[in-house]
């Protein structure tokens, strides 16, 4: 038999890299959500250059980015309880339609020069609100637009590359915007670009999964979904370590406009491009995911992204140059987005169906309700340390909670053994003939 061409061998890896596109509304989804969240991105970069206009205070940076999240810390967990109960698509429909009102009122009050920091902490607030609901709604909404739980690992991939190639074009387009326009075409432009993925909601066909979690009371189900994720320690640790990281190592995106304005003397483009260039190390990450069959291993990956994003946010404390901030800022991007992403691959993974939402729904406490905290802290600790020293004790904190992840991995792969058996993602021990043996237990996770 000839062996396969450099072509074939390269359109074989692109089809197992994008397998989840066969599906057609996940291919509606992937094409309307990529639109929104670049405008997402270029909202986020310019709320964080108008607060620091205004205001030049750290504190209030910290105070918004507190104010945009704390509700999902609340308000998350019986978010996921809702997924569990009713039809998922119908809540991502309003959740949308409520961002887009947010962005076009936070456009109109800057556009008209009447935006005042009280504003911007109330529409954080409110878009606070409508994420935590929205993310582990659309986060357990996934499964149900593939017609292969095969492809469920690749999907998250993609969806991580989705937001990662926003966060690559966004910023870099509202530092352009931003300098010649200012930030509330930014806004705008945010909120005309929720009717891509309005429109791509409506147009799909899903039949919705029976929900189990209906029966019972809401705060019985949200009782019964804590002890779930909570009760089996390898959810716990994945879950743990990843409120750790977003609380030391995630933080530093409020400091990013301090840094690009008093550390590196750029402006508007210079944060722009540092945010992009964390989006260029994301989507490199999420490209290294995507071919993966398996989760096997995944737990490794975990501890190892998060050691480098923790040595990176170091080095990038460290730096006065903006090419080498930048460099940094690749690398900062790439092991947080695989932690996050492989997190996420692999609590959907050993959820039972009756409880994804749930468990979804604490995965956004973990990565964006404790984020308010970090911020916080954050802002308090450069008002008095300054960024820089601020940013390099998160990159220190992040560090430790991986090593103390990796160092439980052989026991978690052991608990976890027995789920990837019962799902069929490796063969019971007395299966016959079924080509490469499994890993030993301990080597699971």
């Amino acid at each position: 038999m000839r062996p396969p061409t450099p072509s074939a061998s390269w359109l074989a890896s692109m089809r197992a890299a994008t397998r989840a596109l066969r599906h057609r509304n996940y291919q509606l989804f992937f094409f309307g959500q990529g639109t929104s969240l670049i405008g997402t991105w270029m909202q986020r970069v310019a709320l964080g250059w108008l607060v620091y206009r205004i205001t030049g205070s750290e504190w209030l940076l910290g105070v918004v980015g507190f104010s945009s999240q704390i509700l999902a810390f609340l308000v998350a967990p019986f978010a996921g309880v809702m997924a569990d109960r009713v039809s998922r698509r119908p809540l991502m429909v309003a959740t949308q339609t409520l961002a887009m009102v947010q962005a076009f009122v936070l456009a109109w009050l800057t556009l008209t020069g009447d935006v005042a920091v009280w504003h911007i902490i109330v529409l954080s607030t409110l878009l606070g609100l409508v994420n935590a609901v929205d993310i582990p709604v659309r986060q357990s909404f996934v499964v149900e637009m593939l017609e292969s739980r095969e492809d469920l690992p690749n999907a998250i991939a993609l969806n991580s590359s989705l937001v990662n190639g926003a966060r690559l074009i966004g910023p870099s387009v509202a530092g352009l915007l931003i300098a010649a326009t200012g930030e509330g075409v930014c806004f705008l432009l945010n909120g005309v670009s929720f009717l891509a993925v309005i429109a791509a909601l409506l147009a799909m066909k899903v039949k919705p999964p029976p929900r189990a979690a209906r029966q019972a009371h809401v705060l019985h189900n949200l009782w019964e979904g804590l002890a779930y994720a909570y009760g089996f320690e390898p959810m716990r640790a994945i879950l743990i370590l990843l409120a750790s990281v977003s609380v030391m190592g995630m933080s530093y995106g409020v400091l990013m406009p301090v840094i690009a304005k008093d550390v590196l003397h750029g402006g508007p483009r210079a944060l722009g491009f540092l945010t992009a260039c964390a989006g260029v190390g994301a989507l490199m990450g999420a490209a290294l995911l995507a071919p993966r069959r398996t989760v096997r291993g995944l737990g490794r990956v975990i501890a190892m992204a998060a050691t480098v994003s923790g040595i990176s946010l170091i080095a990038f404390s460290l730096s006065q140059n903006l090419w080498a901030s930048a460099a940094v800022m690749v690398v900062t991007g790439l092991g947080q987005m695989i932690q996050t992403a492989s997190s996420n691959t692999l609590l959907q993974t050993i959820a039972d169906d009756d409880k994804r939402g749930r468990v979804m729904g604490f995965y956004t406490v973990s990565f964006m309700g404790v984020g308010p905290f970090g911020s916080l802290l954050a802002g308090a600790l450069a008002a008095r340390l300054g960024a820089a020293t601020t940013i390099a004790i998160g990159g220190c904190g992040s560090i430790l909670a991986a090593l103390y992840f990796a160092s439980k991995l052989p026991r978690l792969g052991r608990l976890v053994h027995p789920v990837y058996v019962s799902k069929g993602i490796v063969p019971a021990p007395d299966s016959p003939g079924t080509g490469q043996p499994a890993p030993p237990e301990h080597l699971m996770l």
